[in-house]
């Protein structure tokens, strides 16, 4: 897949907490890196390990009875009611040698594994997940033997270590032994050895302990200086060729400039402020040759008008910044890049600050700056954001910049981040997204008829059932209104669209304080309040919530109809789901999930019966900083064997990014129609960096559009036949939408009765 790596990035930016919780490095002698890859070191008090870091504690051992070679290996273990979706060990060594590629190999068994285990291997350098393999493509599961597997990334220039461990996603039991890191196919300790390459973000340190900028309120010109300072430092990032080269540390010039800024009296003396700043970074030579715009194929130019704005900067900062501009460097840039063979931007050198000191105004008001910034000049979707962008910076920097904590720091990132209407943004951890609580109540919870109601509950939980209902529509929560709560948290989620929003709230809505709480229920047209237990998450449902049918991926419903939910669909598999389909009238597509397996081409291309265009994309340009380019459609080719009955694409708010892609793809098979209600509205390649005060986030990094060039992000898949679920069935278990899909297919004279049965778990 040429396009999309999000079940790889969503993984690591998990794994990337737990790697920073591991020691600072690792010598680089044989014994030592012997003694990093094997399980032969004694186990920890818990029973851990030894020498080795993971999580959830609880879940990896030890294990001195299953064993491939020597006295102990690592069994990970999970059940239904393990914290978290998946269990992941590991380890990691500084990148002080040199070579083309880094291999992990080990021995894996496995025992009932319901999703998948896998080796993992992962390079960071000053941005963390620069490449990653986890085995996820392999897909390991069920039980097998010891057998050696292996993953491999190339070796990049600008990692400093590498990561590598075991990981098991979902449930059951996985083993590891006699683990090998290569490079170039040798020993890693027989690698050659490298220097590692420094920048500027090595040398400079005036500022590691701090900004040393105190401020406690802003006046209005204050406000307005800043946010002309926020623009401008942003425009030389991206423009000025002495920032684009790296010779200057960017963050730490912005507290050098800062005060200047905050102590002029009005909008001239920060202009001439900005000017005498600027005039440090030395001449800028004129170009030779200059760069262009390319105005082929040009979707966005830059968003610069504003450097011409003399009313804004005076005549002297206009001109200069425009001739900035003029003279820039072609295609060079340092804190960002472009993921080769996909486009969207890498964010490289972009510093965490974990050891932040909240409230610190520099930092806090960088964090607010290069997120701006980011979205002003990469994101493909910039068009969307919830208000004027120029309006957001300006509103936010008093609200970022003077947060006196570290929580309400981050929730003000969190709005902020809100703002952007991206599904693929927010913050990773740590959570403050309200509510908090350590516990939650034992239930789904999804937003029908736009109401709160009760879908499911936990498996692993049955003792706080007996008073709550499946189609409980919940009301209120310790005595506040249900809708109250959910407009006082819709500023904190971030989402592309209201249905997306609902969805993420329902999932997080009865967390709370541990204990007993009262809720507010209405049960067919009856007012109840209930007492109910919240209890810790490992009692809960915490996986992406999925509306397709459970059992295998594919089934017939009936002679005339075939079923397969890409939820754990396999690629290896999609010959054999079409010639089982063989001699069906229709086949139905479930995407109300997230795809196990990118199937999109492997799948598709048994669907179409000529060359079919379904997806074009518009990617950044690293000449131009904000400026956004169309590319040339993709297309899915036909291959044998061909399914030539009617295509119905099941669609909700769970399909999400991959699951969309998907359904566009299914969706330009002629004839095909979707079915179901509107998606998630979050497309396109996710591109990860992180936020001072180590704060994970990213954004949709490609624009995904129609072969047509109508748009996706936001509005999502719609369908051609719109079906929502209803409280009702809810309440009696029907699956509405699979219901229509099949009517269909087969036509409406077929009884209602035999269409509910088909549609039946």
């Amino acid at each position: 897949m040429a396009r999309f790596v999000l079940p790889l990035v969503c993984l690591a930016l998990v794994l990337v907490s737990h790697a920073q919780e591991a020691k600072p490095g690792i010598a680089m002698n044989r014994a030592d890196l012997e003694a990093a890859l094997s399980f032969e070191v004694a186990p920890s008090s818990s029973g851990e390990p030894g020498g080795w870091h993971g999580g959830p504690a609880g879940t990896f051992f030890a294990d001195d009875k299953v064993v491939h070679g020597g006295r102990w290996s690592a069994r990970i273990e999970r059940h239904s009611d393990s914290p978290r979706d998946f269990t992941n060990i590991g380890n990691f060594i500084p990148i002080d040698f040199s070579g083309e590629t880094v291999e992990l190999r080990g021995f894996l068994r496995t025992e009932d594994v319901s999703d998948f285990a896998g080796l993992w291997l992962r390079e960071d350098g000053t941005t963390p997940n620069l490449a990653l393999d986890n085995m996820q493509d392999q897909q390991l599961k069920g039980t097998t033997g010891w057998k050696e597997y292996s993953i491999k990334l190339h070796l990049l220039p600008e990692a400093t270590r590498v990561f590598f461990g075991v990981l098991l996603v979902g449930t059951g039991k996985a083993w590891a032994d006699d683990l090998q890191l290569l490079v170039d196919g040798n020993p890693v300790w027989e690698a050659p050895k490298a220097q590692p390459r420094k920048t500027i973000l090595d040398v400079d340190h005036q500022f590691d302990g701090g900004s040393g900028i105190s401020v406690t309120e802003l006046t209005k010109v204050q406000v307005e200086n800043l946010a002309t300072l926020g623009k401008v430092w942003g425009f030389l990032k991206y423009y000025h060729p002495r920032v684009t080269s790296g010779e200057r540390h960017w963050d730490y010039e912005l507290f050098r400039v800062l005060p200047g800024i905050l102590a002029a009296r009005d909008h001239t003396a920060a202009n001439a402020a900005l000017q005498s700043w600027i005039a440090t970074l030395g001449v800028v030579s004129p170009c030779n040759p200059c760069a262009k715009l390319d105005e082929v194929g040009l979707q966005f130019r830059p968003d610069l008008d504003w450097i011409a704005n003399e009313k804004l900067l005076g005549a002297d900062l206009s001109r200069t910044l425009r001739s900035i501009r003029e003279n820039r460097l072609l295609d060079k840039q340092f804190y960002v890049s472009q993921v080769v063979g996909i486009g969207n931007p890498s964010f490289d050198h972009e510093l965490g600050y974990s050891n932040l000191r909240v409230p610190d105004f520099g930092f806090q008001l960088l964090g607010l700056y290069r997120f701006w910034n980011i979205i002003e000049y990469w994101s493909p979707y910039r068009d969307l954001t919830a208000e004027d962008w120029n309006h957001v910076l300006a509103a936010f920097i008093p609200r970022i910049a003077l947060a006196k904590t570290a929580e309400s720091y981050r929730l003000e990132m969190l709005a902020l981040i809100a703002e952007v209407r991206d599904g693929h943004a927010g913050l990773w951890a740590p959570d403050v997204r309200p509510p908090v609580g350590k516990c939650q109540l034992p239930v789904n919870v999804r937003f029908v008829e736009g109401l709160a109601v009760i879908s499911g509950f936990s498996p692993a939980d049955s003792s706080n059932h007996t008073e709550m209902k499946i189609g409980d529509v919940i009301t209120e929560l310790d005595a506040v209104p249900v809708g109250k709560l959910v407009e006082s948290w819709k500023p904190y989620y971030s989402a592309s669209n209201d249905v997306a929003r609902l969805r993420d709230i329902g999932r997080s809505m009865t967390r709370g304080e541990c204990g007993e709480s009262n809720i507010g229920v209405r049960r067919e047209g009856q007012e109840l309040k209930l007492r109910v237990q919240r209890i810790p998450p490992a009692g809960t449902s915490s996986r992406i919530g999925t509306h397709d049918l459970p059992g295998p991926a594919f089934r017939l419903l009936s002679k005339d109809v075939a079923y397969l939910k890409l939820s754990s669909v396999k690629i290896a598999d999609a010959a054999h789901y079409v010639e089982q389909a063989a001699g069906t009238k229709g086949l139905i597509i479930d995407i109300r999930n997230y795809p196990s397996e990118f199937v999109v081409f492997a799948l598709g291309s048994l669907l179409v019966s000529g060359e079919t265009q379904f997806v074009r994309f518009t990617d950044g340009d690293l000449t131009n900083a904000g400026a956004f380019h169309w590319t040339k459609p993709l297309t899915l080719s036909p291959q044998q064997p061909h399914y030539p009955g009617r295509i119905v694409i099941l669609v909700d708010e769970t399909s999400l990014s991959q699951a969309e892609y998907t359904s566009m793809a299914f969706r330009s098979v002629p004839g095909a129609i979707v079915v179901g209600s509107t998606t998630a509205g979050a497309d396109g390649n996710v591109s990860a960096f992180v936020l001072p005060g180590d704060l994970h986030t990213s954004i949709s990094g490609i624009g995904v559009f129609y072969p047509d060039k109508r748009p996706t992000q936001g509005i999502g898949i719609v369908p051609d036949v719109v079906v929502k679920p209803t409280i009702a069935g809810i309440r009696t278990g029907s699956d509405e939408v699979l219901e229509e899909a099949l009517r269909q297919i087969l036509g409406r004279q077929v009884p209602s009765a035999d269409i509910e049965k088909m549609a039946k778990p």
